[in-house]
């Protein structure tokens, strides 16, 4: 049946990156699962010029869709905020929502200042995001052993089951060192793991799959061949399986589950704490 629910627009509008108003807009559209949403992230609109020109957009999708658009932003200058309301929109200014309660029960005024939010980082904190960066990526797929000490957690499964996506979400956005190594038919023909990973065994997490899903993951990269052959995916998805249970290892299925969603539970998990940013 054809859905005749009409787009919205949704903008997302910031003086920095806009990544905090997305996220924030993004949890909010998510609980109106009948409305398709076409979103817009304009960041670095620092000025009243900038603002004019964002305002321009909104008033040009209002007239395409027919509709409002939504307009969610984390701007904290009132002359932006306000050529913004006067564009054709509803607009939700997430700081004004939050901001307010806070300076009411805290008894202070906050500061207002543009770009607050990120510039607490300093550059220690930042160095050492873009050191998990980089051992993520010296560590992906096994490539190496050495170093693995400094690993907050080491990702294991079989190829293509979303281990090195997941390091490196944990290295950007929580600054964790993560590894990941590759279980392959030699370690379940040896019915043990890859020889030197033992010994990191309380930071040892599982990643499994479904294997048509892998099969289909696979096609792409290498089609019609036996690494990609459905009936191999699920005799290497059920050999880690059974591996990681007779080696006691924590996993989860990866399949319908997003890289947010899994690198919460390994945080959880493996009691990681993140490096403030």
């Amino acid at each position: 049946m054809t859905n005749l629910t009409p787009v919205r627009t949704a903008f997302y509008i910031s003086d920095s990156t806009a990544i905090t108003a997305e996220t924030l807009g993004h949890s909010l559209l998510a609980q109106f699962e009948d409305v398709p949403f076409r979103q817009i992230r304009i960041p670095f609109v620092d000025s009243p010029e900038k603002a004019r020109e964002a305002a321009q957009r909104i008033n040009q999708a209002a007239r395409e869709d027919g509709l409002r658009p939504l307009v969610f932003t984390t701007q904290v200058d009132p002359a932006v905020n306000g050529i913004l309301r006067e564009s054709d929109a509803f607009c939700m200014s997430l700081f004004e929502v939050f901001i307010a309660p806070l300076e009411a029960e805290l008894g202070v005024k906050s500061t207002h200042t543009i770009g607050r939010s990120h510039s607490q980082t300093d550059s220690n904190t930042y160095q050492h995001r873009l050191e998990a960066i980089n051992f993520a990526l010296g560590h992906d797929d096994g490539v190496t052993m050495s170093g693995l000490d400094e690993a907050s957690v080491i990702l294991v499964g079989v190829s293509r089951c979303g281990k090195t996506p997941t390091s490196l979400y944990l290295a950007m956005q929580f600054g964790v060192k993560a590894a990941n190594y590759p279980l392959i038919p030699e370690d379940f023909e040896r019915g043990r793991l890859p020889e030197g990973l033992e010994r990191y065994r309380d930071r040892l997490f599982g990643l499994t799959i479904e294997p048509v899903r892998l099969h289909q993951i696979r096609s792409e990269r290498r089609p019609n061949s036996r690494y990609a052959a459905l009936e191999n995916c699920r005799q290497e998805v059920a050999d880690a399986e059974r591996l990681m249970r007779r080696e006691n290892i924590r996993w989860l299925d990866s399949t319908s589950k997003s890289i947010e969603e899994i690198s919460t539970t390994i945080m959880q998990e493996i009691d990681i704490h993140r490096h403030p940013f």
